[in-house]
């Protein structure tokens, strides 16, 4: 958006909830859904009803700007929320590229895969009404795209033919090594950089999803083997994916009640939600970075830590495989072995050199498959291009390269 809006032939409105976020030369326009406070619908419905509702604010805004004149060359918007639902109806003549960032299944995928936090049989019925939204919103859809292979292929064969994988991308050019970079832990006292023990683990929220119980598992033995490592935990309190608990408790303080005694907590720095210079600063000082999650959505931080040159510990886990090949960008562990996790950061912290080799090729991965300026950005231009101009777009971007494999240690 960002960068369309920077061309002066160009004009961009952006339509949202209420937020502080802006973006130069867009024309912000903030809509306010009707939402009642008590819905007399089937529970499972109300996620459906708030799309509705939304989908109904965007169609006014819509409307108000058909009022002054103003039709789109092109709509984009995601699939998910019910934004899109209306807004073919206001601008039949404008094509809209929709973002399907996930299909719910009821198996083999998030739902059941953590044996600690089960699911309900009814659980299915849910996301089957949830699913409703985004089959909907691909009726009205001229396109749609999705920023994975692995969450493609999570859709219907028959919606795939009009879905498109291309990533959000990551600017390689700020997102990258920084052997001066450093961090001051206020509250500890200490001032962390390149040449200390540094275990880093970041997720929006600690929560199960992203493996935040697994990962604190692994950290007494770690801390047992690495008397000198210090453990840099970024992420909030709140739950992003998944379930709060039924006590109010928030999964770090779970975490924190169960481990007890056993933790060195003079060596764990939880730093909440941080700037985002703080959080490169982060990766590009760590040691050894654990990124765990369910087969679910991909964080945008594991993209980071490739292409800051990280090495990466992360869950074999079908989104992270489609990233990270064992011994050569990345290693892999089983997402629920908080003992082979420990294995893992001995394996790194043990042979420094040949890891340089390994980050490197994360590095490498990262630009070559998901740099903005020279990956990304050309294949989101290309894919407008061919909307705007009523073309049928490639399914995919260019397929990425193929790493060159790392020696093994000898």
């Amino acid at each position: 958006m960002y960068y369309l809006a920077a061309q002066p032939e160009n004009r961009v409105f952006f339509i949202t909830q209420p937020s502080q976020n802006s973006i130069p030369r867009v024309t912000k326009l903030v809509y306010k859904p009707d939402i009642p406070k008590n819905f007399g619908c089937h529970p499972n419905t109300i996620g459906f009803d708030l799309a509705v509702r939304n989908g109904m604010s965007v169609a006014q805004i819509c409307r108000d700007l058909r009022g002054q004149g103003i039709v789109p060359d092109l709509i984009a918007g995601h699939a998910g929320w019910g934004e899109t639902l209306f807004v073919k109806d206001v601008f039949p003549e404008s094509p809209i590229l929709s973002y399907f960032e996930f299909y719910y299944h009821f198996s083999d995928v998030d739902l059941g895969f953590d044996p600690e936090f089960p699911w309900h049989p009814e659980d299915a019925f849910r996301l089957r009404t949830r699913n409703a939204v985004s089959l909907l919103s691909f009726d009205t859809a001229d396109w749609g795209n999705t920023p994975t292979h692995w969450q493609r292929n999570l859709h219907p064969p028959e919606l795939r033919p009009r879905i498109t994988r291309i990533h959000e991308g990551v600017d390689c050019n700020v997102v990258k090594p920084n052997s001066q970079a450093w961090i001051q832990l206020e509250r500890a006292g200490v001032r962390l950089t390149r040449d200390d023990q540094i275990v880093t683990y970041v997720s929006r929220n600690l929560e199960p999803y992203r493996g935040f119980h697994v990962f604190m598992r692994a950290l007494p033995e770690i801390m047992r083997r690495r008397p000198k490592a210090r453990i840099v935990i970024v992420g909030g309190d709140d739950v992003s994916y998944g379930v709060p608990l039924p006590t109010g408790k928030s999964y770090r303080q779970l975490m924190l009640d169960e481990l007890g005694a056993e933790l060195d907590l003079n060596r764990i720095h939880f730093l909440g939600s941080i700037p985002y210079n703080v959080y490169l600063d982060i990766l590009q000082i760590s040691s050894v970075h654990i990124y765990l999650t369910y087969p679910f959505v991909l964080s945008w931080s594991l993209i980071e830590a490739m292409a800051s040159g990280c090495a990466i510990i992360g869950s074999a886990t079908p989104p992270v495989e489609e990233v990270i090949e064992d011994g050569v960008n990345g290693l892999l562990v089983e997402f629920f072995s908080a003992h082979a996790i420990a294995d893992r950061v001995d394996e790194v912290l043990d042979h420094p050199n040949l890891m340089q080799e390994m980050r490197d090729a994360a590095r490498a991965a990262a630009v070559r498959n998901f740099d903005l300026d020279t990956r990304i950005m050309p294949a989101w231009l290309q894919l407008i291009d061919d909307l705007v101009n009523h073309r049928r777009p490639s399914l995919n971007a260019p397929p990425p390269l193929k790493l060159r494999k790392r020696p093994k240690r000898k």
